[in-house]
């Protein structure tokens, strides 16, 4: 096998690159291939508009996480448990964080009104209280943790967790000074719901410790140190066939490969960023 990064790999790297830099609003085409090295022709080669290479972008991020799951699902429970809270945890200097959550944030208000971005919001929140619930009652059934509700204690946590991050990250300028709202609110989720879910005599590990042994967190470059998995990504960006070089003369430009599906919708649920395709510059 070879280091080197594949074509699919490179474009989900630019896509985050470009997303850190530039946000959600003004993102284009151009943006992404300035970030992967690639040129525009290439990625309109692999997806057709913007709004299909974003798609494959959260699919991309998704799997990612799915992967660290369950690459540490041999841990025991209370360290998974509190493994969870630090994935949210994000100190004030993490600005590249900050502004990919940013991003992901303008991405998200499109859910209401884009049928396929709403489908990836909702997988992904399937999958963080799914993996909430599946650590809590792998922790009851080892007698580690006692019996509660499952569901509703997955339920809790995550918007717990995931309101903290969104106050912080559009608060900041507010709050210059102290420990980062995510940082206290996960040490409040520590004390008022991980502890009394302990059966007498089990102990947690402390944030500070657990955020130092992770090899990754939210909003950090999806794969990093870890290989992507091909088949979550956009089916013909796995082509590593496809260079600059076999794209050029084709007439790959934005208006030349937005006749598709995408293009075509007409109901308004991908309206709000097919219509971003046309000025992909």
């Amino acid at each position: 096998m070879t280091d080197e990064p594949s074509t699919a790999e490179e474009i989900m790297d630019g896509v985050y690159r470009a997303l850190c830099a530039h946000g959600y609003a003004g993102l284009t085409m151009q943006d992404i291939a300035d970030e992967c090295s690639k040129s525009k022709s290439l990625l309109h080669y692999h997806y057709d508009t913007k709004e299909d290479l974003l798609v494959a972008f959260l699919d991309h991020v998704i799997s990612d996480f799915e992967g660290r799951v369950a690459e540490r699902a041999d841990r025991p429970p209370t360290e998974r448990l509190v493994e969870f809270v630090c994935w949210f945890v994000f100190e004030r200097d993490e600005s590249e964080r900050e502004s990919f959550h940013i991003a992901l944030l303008e991405l998200r208000s499109q859910g209401p009104f884009n049928d396929r971005i709403r489908e990836q919001l909702a997988r992904s929140d399937r999958l963080l209280r799914g993996t909430v619930s599946e650590v809590l009652v792998e922790g009851i059934d080892s007698g580690v943790f006692r019996d509660v509700d499952v569901e509703e204690t997955a339920a809790l946590l995550v918007a717990t967790l995931d309101g903290a991050r969104t106050r912080q990250i559009t608060m900041a300028g507010d709050e210059s000074e102290g420990p980062a709202y995510t940082r206290t609110v996960a040490e409040a989720t520590m004390s008022r719901v991980l502890e009394p879910l302990l059966a007498e005599g089990v102990e947690l590990p402390s944030i500070a410790e657990t955020v130092e042994s992770l090899p990754a967190r939210t909003g950090e470059e999806p794969g990093e140190g870890r290989a992507v998995d091909e088949d979550a990504t956009d089916e013909d960006a796995t082509d590593e066939d496809a260079t600059d070089e076999d794209v050029m003369g084709e007439d790959a430009t934005s208006e030349g490969m937005t006749d598709g599906p995408a293009a075509d919708a007409t109901d308004g649920s991908t309206a709000s960023v097919t219509a971003d395709d046309e000025d992909s510059g």
